[in-house]
């Protein structure tokens, strides 16, 4: 029979890479929740049964084997007349492995679609673990010819034209689609482009969650064949959701979907960072965290984060005072620590210290203090969180931002110790401005307070790492806003030297912050792991080489010579 209408279940929920067992539990339970509702088919996201991404996870016999296990004893679960399952899992077939997404009905695997276009840029590799599947035809369901593209699948024509081209009615796209800025309006573009070529309708499902840097923020939506918004799901926040598809002279339209407003900008961004450091937290098992709280605008924002994402009780402060630790710093951090409610402690370090220079004394006779002595306050506070985290076993949160992280404006071994950093992919100054925004904005699901929880003298005064008299970043670092533009340029957008000069930059400061920048690259390898932000974060995104003699001199683009024919060299030409 030919079915006129189909209720959909949308299952926009957190999948752990690994926990086979775990997410089996979570496909049960949404089933049954989609059953509730009538469901006729329940759709998850990309590799839902591995969690995604599975990284060289998909290299290991035993895992694949799992995978393949569980899905088949999911399978079996629908021989009950319930909802039939959408569910992604990596597949071997003839040797090789695919990105596959499985029909299950009728207690069997009914049908699988391989993914076609594996992303190999950026955060993904998928061409390192995957085969690349054929082009695709719909699948049928009920009657229905039901296209299946995967992800990336979308992201160019030919998979969906082919879907077309062969007769399908619907396009049910799963996705692991990780969060950064601007990301929801791409998605939608893409998502727009598709239909408009295709003619027909598509839902696309995004998982929620965190992994390691990633988050992925669901947001999961569904457009008519007419490109008008079908539905709209909510983002960072798990769901399993109703819509209804109805079969009407020009094909399915959806007549029932819930339509939710999803957080923009700067309330997205912090929405990202709490979600990923509550998950980061939790699937690692610890009980809380731990961080030092300086009286600064970092520790201030990572404080209010944590908080957030795991409530008060969870959290620890310590304040670990010097002698160049102001009174302003000592009462912003107190202040800070009361309005959100934390356990706040002061460990004075002075003695610490004081025990350090002693034992060096001998081996640093006759030498001018400097720097290294300024670094033994950062490593004494490091080494006291650390024994503190160790001892109750919380997780020690880092606080330095990407502008410091960039030019090595951190202390490895100091004030760069901890396990997870949800400030890792935020400029100095996108801090200042979250820091703000928290004072008036709680994000969906937050465990904080609402209301002022950064006092405002903090969000005013000059930052400062106080490791000495009277000091200022603005001692050794150009203003936090020329350094954000020229790091924006150098880093995300990868620019010369000479258009950044062009744009209005000193070339002699561009030159000593690409120089910086690439130093500190053995620093960054070294850090912990934080929160995915911007379009190009440290580590996943940007693989720098550690040993680099690269500089940019400044000189503006020159064009490639051009070849004894008058163009520009083939690949076959031989002379040079």
């Amino acid at each position: 029979m030919i079915a006129d209408s189909l209720v959909i279940g949308l299952a926009q929920i957190d999948s752990t890479v690994g926990d086979i067992a775990g997410n089996v539990a979570r496909i049960r339970a949404a089933r049954a929740e989609a059953a509730a509702f009538g469901a006729d088919l329940l759709m998850f996201s990309e590799l839902f049964i591995a969690g995604y991404p599975p990284e060289d996870l998909v290299l290991k016999p035993a895992f694949l084997e799992a995978c393949r296990a569980a899905c088949e004893d999911v399978a079996r679960d629908t021989a009950d007349g319930g909802p039939a399952i959408l569910v992604g899992l990596p597949f071997v077939e003839d040797g090789r492995t695919y990105n596959a997404y499985a029909l299950l009905d009728k207690g069997r695997i009914e049908a699988v679609r391989f993914k076609v276009d594996l992303p190999n840029y950026g955060v993904f590799d998928e061409k390192r673990v995957f085969a690349a599947g054929p082009m695709p035809g719909p699948i049928v369901f009920r009657g229905v010819r039901i296209g299946l593209p995967i992800c990336e699948d979308i992201w160019g024509p030919d998979p969906v034209e082919c879907i077309a081209e062969t007769g399908g009615e619907i396009l049910l796209s799963p996705n692991g689609s990780p969060y950064w800025r601007g990301k929801s309006d791409e998605r939608l573009a893409v998502a727009v482009a598709r239909v408009i070529e295709s003619g027909l309708p598509l839902i696309y499902l995004n998982q929620v969650g965190g992994q390691d840097e990633l988050v992925f923020d669901g947001a999961s939506f569904g457009l008519n064949a007419n490109a008008t918004l079908a539905f709209q799901l909510p983002a960072f926040t798990s769901t399993v959701a109703k819509t209804v598809w109805r079969r009407g002279p020009k094909g399915f339209v959806c007549v029932e979907g819930p339509k939710v407003q999803v957080e923009q900008g700067e309330e997205a961004d912090y929405a990202a960072c709490v979600l990923g450091l509550r998950e980061y937290v939790d699937k690692n098992g610890f009980p809380g965290v731990v961080l030092g709280l300086s009286g600064g605008v970092d520790s201030a924002l990572c404080a209010a984060m944590a908080v957030d994402a795991l409530g008060p009780e969870r959290v620890h402060c310590l304040m670990l005072p010097y002698r160049y630790t102001s009174k302003e710093s000592l009462a912003d951090a107190e202040a800070c620590a009361r309005a959100l409610g934390v356990r706040y402690d002061i460990v004075p370090i002075e003695p610490v210290v004081a025990g350090f220079e002693t034992a060096l004394g001998p081996i640093f006779q006759g030498t001018t203090p400097g720097l290294t002595e300024e670094n033994i306050q950062s490593r004494v506070r490091g080494a006291i969180l650390m024994a503190v985290s160790n001892k109750f076993g919380a997780m020690l949160v880092t606080t330095g931002n990407k502008s410091e992280l960039s030019v090595g404006y951190a202390t490895i071994y100091g004030d760069m110790n901890g396990g997870f950093n949800p400030l890792k992919d935020l400029y100095k100054m996108e801090v200042f401005r979250l820091a703000a925004l928290r004072n008036r904005f709680v994000p969906k699901g937050a465990l904080g307070p609402a209301g002022e929880v950064i006092p405002k003298n903090i969000l005013i005064k000059p930052p400062s790492a106080e490791l000495r008299e009277n000091q200022k970043d603005q001692d050794s670092l150009p203003p936090y806003e020329e350094l954000d533009a020229i790091l924006e340029g150098l880093v995300e957008k990868e620019m010369r030297v000479s258009d950044l000069v062009a744009a209005g930059q000193n070339l002699e400061t561009v030159k000593r912050i690409e120089r910086m920048l690439y130093l500190a690259e053995y620093k960054r390898r070294q850090s912990a792991p934080g929160v995915k932000v911007t379009r190009k974060n440290f580590g996943r995104d940007r693989r720098y080489p550690i040993l680099n003699r690269f500089r940019d001199a400044g000189a503006p683009a020159v064009a490639p010579q051009e070849g004894p024919s008058g163009r520009g060299f083939a690949p076959t030409d031989d002379a040079i």
